[in-house]
């Protein structure tokens, strides 16, 4: 389960009918204040030919940082595969996490992932969160 801020790894002790989850590791990214994450201002590009100029979008460093977040959850799952702490995987996340995640797995780890659930899981009780895989 995760999002930009949070991820859980979990375990299925139970049979795949009915998972009995169990929580490993809890990773928690803090998001500091957007002038502690960067501090130039947008910049502008001129022209090739005449005088013009045009701005250039802010860089958004909260979004950065739960990329740079998300892609080192990625990481910690091939980890987990490379030790052979786990086997497969089913990733749980909301589609934008999903997708930075999925641009994160390496070959070992696309190979592991089991399924995926679009859903934000990440913050419910581990009661609520196996309903969801029953």
């Amino acid at each position: 389960m995760a999002d930009g801020a949070k991820a859980l790894i979990m375990e299925n002790t139970g049979p795949l009918n009915a998972p009995r989850l169990k929580e490993i590791e809890t990773h928690a990214h803090k998001s500091p204040a957007t002038h502690e994450l960067g501090s130039d201002a947008p910049g502008r590009t001129h022209g090739s030919f005449g005088h013009a100029s045009s701005a250039v979008s802010q860089t958004d460093w909260h979004d950065q940082a739960e990329r740079n977040f998300l892609e080192s959850v990625a990481k910690r799952l091939e980890a987990a595969l490379a030790s052979d702490e786990a086997k497969s995987i089913v990733i749980a996340a909301p589609p934008r996490a999903l997708h930075v995640l999925r641009a994160a797995y390496g070959k070992a780890l696309r190979a592991a992932v089991r399924g995926e659930v679009n859903k934000d899981l990440v913050n419910l009780p581990i009661v609520e969160i196996q309903k969801h895989f029953d």
